[in-house]
């Protein structure tokens, strides 16, 4: 369990580095779906390296978990990113990043709807209080123009999260999590140049030098960062987490990324933090906490405490339709 959790924390920490290594890009004249492209395409041509050894002599879990490495690639990968950044487009980045991270909530009251079983009061709690403590961390302040349009891509965004911490959580196939990575980044990258082949997203690269903190650095160095960095020991990272800690608490872990994407931020851009944002961390803190212990306090197998006997494992909810 505390080796789960410190993938889990660990896969958000490096996670987090993406926003920053993103703007430092971005700032030069790279567009969004630019930078998304060349992130997963080359993540996806470095994980190749060692997933196809992975596969030598067992070439047939490919076509036995063909579907599972297409929703990945399609739904957590290339639809989650292309809804998120369609949702930036008519919401402010805050406004679209929470709501996309509705996808724990979304997870609770799913897993509510199939058990027939009311989650306890600790698990509401901390899902509540994680979700007010995203919202101190995202320091929504001032009016905030809502755009009924962008809140739909925005919750889009949320339902893929949600689908991707249920396709990496199962536990009951063989595929190697380094083979999933690579097949649902490649997957995501081919489904994101064929997005800009048919005009839906702007690409726009520039080779000027890029900032990080103190030093002025070539625009490969923040590429660099981002794919190795940012994507492909994140994406593994998190593909053994969650296999590890369960689709839910996996998610729940999952929020601390916005407290750690602001650190980086700070540390990286000199985007500093305030009190508000750091009170917002601690209450994300708690509510992972919260579900932590309420799945611990029913003796059994794990996750017991959260789910029925048919879901006693969050490993173990049903394929994705």
């Amino acid at each position: 369990m505390a080796s789960g959790l410190g993938v889990a924390l660990f896969s958000s920490a490096v996670f987090g580095l993406s926003g920053s290594f993103a703007k430092a890009l971005l700032e030069t004249g790279w567009t969004p779906g630019a930078a998304v492209t060349a992130r997963l395409t080359g993540a996806a041509l470095i994980l190749a390296i060692p997933a196809i050894p992975a596969l030598r002599g067992r070439w047939h879990q490919l076509k036995d978990n063909w579907l599972t490495i297409l929703l990945f690639g399609l739904v957590g990968v290339a639809a989650c990113q292309l809804f998120y950044f369609n949702a930036v487009s008519r919401l402010s980045v805050g406004v679209a990043l929470l709501l996309e991270y509705l996808a724990p909530v979304i997870i609770v009251l799913w897993l509510w709807a199939a058990s027939r079983k009311r989650p306890r009061p600790l698990t509401i709690a901390g899902t509540l209080l994680s979700l007010g403590g995203l919202v101190l961390v995202l320091d929504l302040t001032g009016a905030v123009k809502i755009d009924v349009i962008g809140v739909l891509w925005g919750m889009a965004a949320a339902v893929c999260l949600a689908i991707y911490f249920f396709i990496t959580a199962r536990e009951n196939d063989t595929l190697p999590p380094i083979v999933l990575a690579s097949g649902g980044l490649l997957t995501g990258a081919v489904v994101m140049w064929l997005a800009a082949a048919s005009g839906l997203l702007p690409m726009a690269f520039s080779t000027a030098d890029t900032r990080l903190g103190l030093w002025v650095t070539p625009w490969w160095v923040a590429l660099g960062g981002l794919v190795v960095l940012a994507t492909v020991l994140a994406y593994v990272s998190g593909i053994m987490a969650a296999r590890a800690l369960g689709s839910k608490v996996a998610s729940f872990v999952s929020l601390t990324e916005v407290l750690f994407a602001v650190i980086w931020a700070w540390l990286l851009l000199g985007e500093l933090p305030g009190p508000v944002q750091l009170l917002g961390g601690l209450l994300i803190v708690g509510g992972v906490v919260l579900v932590r212990v309420d799945e611990l306090r029913t003796p059994g197998p794990r996750g017991a405490a959260l789910l029925p006997p048919a879901l006693d494992h969050a490993n173990d909810v049903e394929p994705v339709p």
